[in-house]
Order: structure tokens, then C-alpha cells, then sequence
């Protein structure tokens, strides 16, 4: 399947938008406000790279998780490869939260 080229930052955007639509399934906030994903990198043949964490390392999501969001990364058009690497260093903490995230989860 041939994906064209597009400006990496422009698929950056994407990628966030992408992964505003995936949620930890036991709360109920996406795994970007809830500050799962610590970085996004985008090279210039548009590999992506996603550097995420969980709440926590037994997480019940720990392989399903990172899975969909390889492959949901993977469908954007101009994404050339996917890979999701798991870091818990630091670990995840409500202060990676953003204010959306604790203002819905009534931490705020």
C-alpha cells in the first residue's frame, strides 16, 4: 500500500487527533489528556514513533493498549511505520494530566 508524503508536522497533528479518539477503557478520558503519551516523534520518511506510558505497569490494557495504538497510527494516510515504546520512567502521575482531564475526572 503506497502512503504519500505529507509535511510531518501537519501528520503530527494528525497523529494527536488520532489519539484523542482512544480511551483507557477504565477511565474515561483519552490517552492523550490523561497524559499517557510522553512523546510523539516524526522522522522525515514519516516513521512514527510514540513514547507512552500506562497508569500503572499491571495495567489490565498493558498489551492491548500500545496494540491499537500502532495500528490506529499505522491507517493514518502519510504514516509510513508505526512503533509505540513502553517507558515508566517517570512513572504516571494525575500531575501529567491535562486540566480537561482532571476537570472531567473532578480533580479540579
Amino acid at each position: 500500500m503506497s502512503k504519500k508524503i505529507i509535511d510531518p508536522n501537519k501528520l503530527g497533528e494528525e497523529i494527536v487527533k488520532v489519539l484523542k479518539t482512544i480511551f483507557d477503557p477504565e477511565i474515561p478520558v483519552d490517552i492523550y489528556e490523561l497524559g499517557l503519551i510522553y512523546d510523539v516523534f516524526v522522522n522525515e520518511d514519516n516513521d512514527v514513533k510514540i513514547l507512552m506510558t500506562l497508569t500503572t505497569p499491571n495495567c489490565p490494557v498493558a498489551e492491548s493498549l500500545p496494540l491499537e495504538v500502532k495500528n490506529k497510527i499505522a491507517d493514518i494516510e502519510g504514516v509510513k511505520s508505526s512503533e509505540v515504546e513502553m517507558t515508566f520512567d517517570p512513572p504516571w502521575t494525575r500531575d501529567l494530566m491535562s486540566e480537561e482531564a482532571k476537570l472531567e475526572l473532578g480533580f479540579l
